[in-house]
């Protein structure tokens, strides 16, 4: 069982949005996020989706990443990705640790990829591992 933060060895990181949610794994070992791909369906095909991810990937536990406006406060879309936080973990059993993500969709967006949500995603893994190794 993962008790804590530092427990848990591979995860998948989420970067929650309204239209499209980033997803991206890594392992404690790397300390790396890697981008896998941004779900763009909505309701139920979302969780369907990040059923199969789960199932292929077998994380230990779940990283989401928390938007907060540039001085730290909370806006409507803070608590929706922290309802989703809430969705995974009552749906998979599995521990979901959350990330201040600001600035992580614009620091993807400076580096050109296809897939700045899923690049996101990956940069909300990595702010993790800094932040519990």
């Amino acid at each position: 069982m993962i008790s804590s933060a530092s427990s848990a060895q591979s995860l998948l990181a989420f970067d929650f949005g309204t239209k499209r949610v980033g997803v991206a794994n890594g392992s404690r070992f790397t300390g790396r996020g890697e981008p896998l791909k941004a779900i763009a369906v909505d309701g139920e095909a979302r969780f369907l989706a990040i059923a199969k991810l789960i199932k292929d990937w077998q994380p230990d536990a779940l990283v989401i990443g928390v938007p907060f406006h540039p001085d730290g406060a909370e806006h409507e879309i803070t608590q929706r990705a922290r309802r989703f936080g809430r969705q995974l973990k009552g749906r998979f059993k599995l521990p979901v640790f959350e990330v201040d993500e600001r600035y992580t969709s614009v620091e993807a967006e400076s580096y050109g990829v296809r897939d700045v949500d899923s690049t996101a995603a990956a940069l909300i893994l990595e702010q993790f591992f800094n932040e519990n190794i």
